[in-house]
Formats: C-alpha cells, sequence, structure tokens
C-alpha cells in the first residue's frame, strides 16, 4: 500500500489556487519526495533509509530533494510547514476570535485526512498507515526534536500575532499562555484521531474527533475571548473595568 503524507491528504482538503505549469510542477515534485520518503522510512525505518534512496526512486538528484526540503526530517514532517502558513493567516485576521482560526485550520486537516481514507479501498490498512506514520516518529529521536522545534516556532510565532491584535508585547505572559492554548488544540486533535482512527468509518471519525477538539475549545475559548478583548494600553475594553478584567 501507498502510504501518502499528511501533507497530501491536507492539500487535497483546499481549493487549490489557480497556479502555472511551473508552480504545479514544483507543488508535484515536492509531493511524490515527500510521499516517497514517507513509505520508505515506514517500511524501512529512518535510519535506514539515505536521502540519496529516495532521490534515486525519484529519478532526481540529492541536491534537488535538500532544494525542496531543508532536513532529512522535514521531508516526513512536511504539513508543519503548512500549518505554520495557516496559522499566520488565520490568527492575523482579527474578525475571527483566535479559537475559532485555529478550528477552522483543524477542520480542514482533518478534511483532507478523512476524505483521503474515505477515497481507499481499503480503508483499514488506510488506517494502518497512519498509524505507523505515528509510531515512526514516536520512535524517532531526530523526528521527535524536529516536531518539537517546529512546534517552539509555531507557539513563537502565534505569541507574536496574538500579542500584535492586542497591542502587547510578546513576551508579556497573556499572549503567550494564549499562543500556547491554542497550539493544544493540535495535540488534543492528534490523540483524538489516534483514539478512533481504525474502529470507524472515515465520516465518524471526523464527527467524533471534531466533537473532542471543539470539548478542548470551549474550556479555553473564555479566556482567550477575554485576552482578544484587551485593549492596546493592556485594559480591557468595557466600563468599569480594571487591568486584569475584573469589573469594578
Amino acid at each position: 500500500m501507498r502510504v501518502v503524507s499528511t501533507e497530501t491528504a491536507h492539500l487535497k482538503a483546499r481549493d487549490t489556487p489557480a497556479e502555472g505549469l511551473r508552480e504545479r510542477k514544483k507543488r508535484l515534485m515536492r509531493q511524490q519526495l515527500s510521499d516517497t520518503a514517507t513509505r520508505m522510512f515506514v517500511e524501512r525505518g529512518f535510519a535506514a533509509v539515505r536521502v540519496s534512496e529516495v532521490a534515486e526512486v525519484c529519478g532526481v538528484s540529492e541536491k534537488t530533494v535538500f532544494n525542496y526540503f531543508p532536513t532529512k526530517e522535514s521531508l516526513v514532517l512536511d504539513r508543519l510547514e503548512t500549518t505554520m502558513a495557516d496559522l499566520r493567516t488565520g490568527l492575523a485576521d482579527t474578525r475571527v476570535p483566535p479559537v475559532q482560526a485555529a478550528l477552522q485550520i483543524l477542520d480542514r486537516e482533518l478534511s483532507g485526512m478523512t476524505a483521503w481514507l474515505s477515497a481507499q479501498d481499503d480503508a483499514d490498512q488506510a488506517a494502518q498507515a497512519f498509524r505507523r506514520f505515528g509510531d515512526l516518529i514516536r520512535a524517532t529521536p531526530s523526528l521527535r526534536a524536529y516536531q518539537s522545534d517546529m512546534m517552539d516556532q509555531l507557539v513563537s510565532a502565534a505569541t507574536e500575532i496574538l500579542a500584535a491584535r492586542t497591542g502587547m508585547r510578546a513576551d508579556d505572559p497573556e499572549p503567550q499562555i494564549a499562543a500556547r492554548a491554542v497550539l493544544a488544540l493540535w495535540r488534543v486533535q492528534a490523540e483524538s484521531l489516534r483514539k478512533h482512527l481504525g474502529s470507524y468509518e472515515p465520516a465518524q471519525v471526523h464527527e467524533m474527533v471534531t466533537a473532542e477538539v471543539r470539548r478542548a475549545a470551549r474550556l479555553i475559548d473564555t479566556g482567550l475571548r477575554s485576552f482578544a478583548s484587551r485593549t492596546p494600553d493592556g485594559g480591557a475594553r468595557g466600563r468599569g473595568s480594571d487591568r486584569s478584567g475584573r469589573e469594578h
């Protein structure tokens, strides 16, 4: 069975923008490299496969692979780059509450995965492939380290954007904790997927995972709405409120 990267599944859930022939070729080559590498890593282990082998299977040079992916680890975790771009765009829209922006991104990612599952001839094998993908990351120290570093970068980017939305500094405690709360929803979705995948039909998985993510989101939404309502000088909007947001 062909193991597809989560980036590929994610792309299927989005409207592909108008692109020229060159851009399309680059996108497809990037997708082929990631899919091929993921399949080889899952089958043989991350350390057992050289980047040059991935390049050979894809009919390109090793240099070409590194033109698309700066590290071996990024071949596997390419989805995080897409998440970063989506997060920057979503959180920067001040018309949308931070939690709602995160939920929209998470739903697109989940829809891509479940749509891919639904399109497979053997849903059980497809679910097992996703499980093996997760097992690969957990079993590979360098992949765990890369994932952790990327999550730190996501938190840093979210902190800066959320601080800018309220006129605060990125080193203020409020945007720091707000960013971490928002990014924690990705962990909730990943754990929920792992729990339900393979036991239910893709549509049911989507429904159950969405419900659990939204439960977590409701828990943090009140606090983040209070944070988002702060004025540039750090105070809370509305008459009779002090800097902490408590009414006098």
